[in-house]
C-alpha cells in the first residue's frame, strides 16, 4: 500500500460483530480502546559489567474495546450479551472493525478482535429536557487484536 499525503478520516468505519452474515450491523458512532501492550521484564545477571538491566519482552495484553451507538431498538447485541451472561461458551466471536477510505468502499485498515465477548452494557442516559440522541455502550473483552493494512 502506498503512503498517503494525508491521514484517513476517522468517521468512515464499519463494525462487524459476527451476527448478520450479510454484513455489518449497528451504525456505531464511536469505537475506542483499540490497542495492545507488551509487558517487559528487567533482568540483570550478577556478573554483567554494565549496571543496566536487560529488557526482555514477555506477554501481551489487549484493552477492552468500547462500542457506542444510538439506541435503534435492535436486540442482536443484547442477545449476544445475554447469552454470555447465561454461560454460553459458544458465544465468543471474531469482531472486525474496518476503516474505510474516502470512497467508502475500500478498506484502508482493519482491526480483527479474536475471542471477543461483551462484558459490559451501559444504557442510554435519559433526560426529560434533553435533545441529544439516546446512546448505548457495549464493552468487549478480546484475546487478541490484529491489524491489516
Amino acid at each position: 500500500m502506498a503512503v498517503r499525503d494525508k491521514p484517513y478520516s476517522q468517521f468512515n468505519f464499519l463494525v462487524d460483530v459476527g451476527i448478520d452474515p450479510t454484513g455489518p450491523i449497528g451504525g456505531f458512532q464511536e469505537v475506542s480502546g483499540l490497542g495492545m501492550e507488551i509487558t517487559v521484564a528487567e533482568y540483570r545477571a550478577g556478573n554483567k559489567k554494565d549496571g543496566a538491566p536487560d529488557k526482555i519482552h514477555g506477554t501481551y495484553k489487549v484493552p477492552d474495546v468500547t462500542l457506542k451507538r444510538g439506541v435503534m431498538g435492535d436486540d442482536s447485541l443484547y442477545s449476544w450479551l445475554d447469552a454470555v451472561r447465561n454461560g454460553d461458551q459458544d458465544e465468543i466471536r471474531t469482531v472486525t472493525i474496518s476503516l474505510l477510505s474516502e470512497d467508502r468502499e475500500t478498506t484502508a485498515q482493519s482491526w480483527t478482535l479474536t475471542g471477543a465477548r461483551p462484558i459490559k452494557y451501559t444504557g442510554a442516559q435519559l433526560a426529560g429536557n434533553g435533545t441529544d440522541v439516546a446512546v448505548e455502550e457495549f464493552v468487549l473483552a478480546c484475546e487478541r487484536i490484529d491489524m491489516e493494512f
